[in-house]
């Protein structure tokens, strides 16, 4: 029987958002300056005021408050009307030293044996939806809102948007559990005010159905184009008005969009934040290795479609297992155990192994906090940071290390395919 399946997705201007850039580039400024820096930063963000909080333990002191308004500038908030300003808000920070009793429980002599930053499980996830094996509700929530970003900073396309948004895909599955239709798209986007609420209404739906719309079905794959059709039921600015938006219409906070970050409900999600943490923590790091291997299983041809989990223990570096569940679609001849055995002997899972192998004691981190953790494109970008001193550096990072597809000779070769 045919279903239906939802995803959505935020903007970079949500609250939430806001919070994750804003802990997600402390973090990098600290990678920056001190690699081995340990770090777990959370971020509240309402009316005029940011609040930053947690631990940390690095040799370099770095000016929160300069970096905190970096961000939410970058963001677009740069007009008092909005009631947060990247020049007038308040910055307050209650950051303090990392507690020598976890610290214990992760650093060791020798770098190799370094243990978890924390207990958890972690999962990782892929299908062969989408070109970037990710799942299609949220791959489209995401162009949405990250085109909707574009037109708004272009400011020539459509005049009057503001940097709060959201979206919400509805599509309709077959029997075999492939896309047929887009059913339903939602999307709530903050603007500024308008004489009359009718014209706001007719404004704002024509030019997201007539001119987002087109820009994001344009980045698709004929078959995925073919989704579209006049029947899809639209949704824009259901409740009417939005002009207060921002942290000054809901607080945010650093880590409330974890299902944003991932997978959209597609899958599973270990529970644990990505944001504000360096990759000693691995709810951070082993998501991402996770996913690694679930898109170079898919890639390979190992299954359709792939769950990873694993799970440890803090301070220990050997993770406690490895799950596996290829829902039935394996084309290996292997049970998801045997799979689970395979994964095990191709990739180092521990902390110090995921570090190196992807690169994450680089300040790689800011890209990630908006539009998705998973599903990016990998590319190598400069960077430039400036120290508390006035001293600056540009180093030269690769971004989305997770979503390279290098293991899928040998993932080949492990399965015979």
């Amino acid at each position: 029987m045919a279903y239906l399946f939802t995803s959505e997705s935020v903007s970079e201007g949500h609250p939430d958002k806001i919070a994750d850039q804003i802990s997600d580039a402390l973090i990098d400024n600290f990678l920056a300056w001190d690699e081995d820096s340990r770090v777990a930063i959370e971020t509240l963000v309402t009316t005029g005021q940011v609040v930053l909080a947690g631990e940390v333990k690095s040799k370099i002191y770095l000016d929160v408050q300069k970096i905190t308004r970096q961000v939410i500038e970058k963001i677009g908030y740069t007009k008092s009307e909005y009631m947060f300003e990247a020049n007038s808000c308040g910055v307050l920070s209650a950051i303090h030293e990392q507690s020598a009793d976890i610290n214990q429980g992760v650093d060791r002599i020798s770098k190799q044996e370094q243990g978890a930053g924390d207990q958890g499980i972690m999962f990782g996830y892929a299908n062969n939806e989408t070109d970037n094996y990710m799942p299609l509700a949220l791959d489209i929530s995401h162009r949405l809102l990250y085109e909707l970003a574009a037109l708004r900073r272009e400011n020539k396309d459509i005049l009057y948007l503001r940097p709060d948004a959201k979206s919400q895909v509805t599509l309709e599955y077959d029997d075999n559990h492939q896309p047929v239709r887009i059913d339903t798209i939602v999307i709530s986007t903050q603007h500024d005010d308008f004489a009359s609420e009718a014209e706001m209404q007719a404004k704002i739906k024509s030019d997201i159905i007539n001119i987002l719309i087109p820009r994001v079905k344009a980045q698709l794959k004929p078959a995925l184009q073919a989704l579209f059709n006049d029947e899809i039921k639209y949704h824009i600015n259901p409740t009417g008005k939005f002009v207060i938006g921002g942290p000054h219409g809901d607080t945010g906070l650093t880590g409330r969009k974890i299902i944003v970050d991932t997978y959209g409900g597609k899958g599973a999600h270990g529970g644990g934040a990505f944001s504000g943490k360096d990759p000693s923590k691995v709810d951070r790091s082993a998501a991402y290795a996770t996913r690694h291997i679930a898109k170079n299983l898919v890639a390979a041809g190992v299954a359709d479609e792939i769950l990873v989990q694993i799970s440890y223990a803090i301070g220990v570096k050997d993770p406690m297992g490895i799950y596996v569940n290829t829902y039935g679609t394996s084309k290996v001849g292997k049970t998801d155990g045997e799979i689970a055995a395979v994964i095990a002997q191709l990739f180092d899972m521990t902390p110090y192994g995921i570090e190196t192998r992807l690169g994450l004691r680089n300040p790689i981190y800011s890209e990630t906090a908006a539009y998705g953790h998973m599903g990016r494109t990998p590319k190598t970008v400069s960077k430039t940071f400036e120290n508390s001193n006035g001293d600056s550096k540009t180093i030269e990072v690769e971004l989305f290390t997770w979503e390279k597809l290098d293991y899928v000779d040998q993932v080949k070769a492990a399965f015979g395919i």
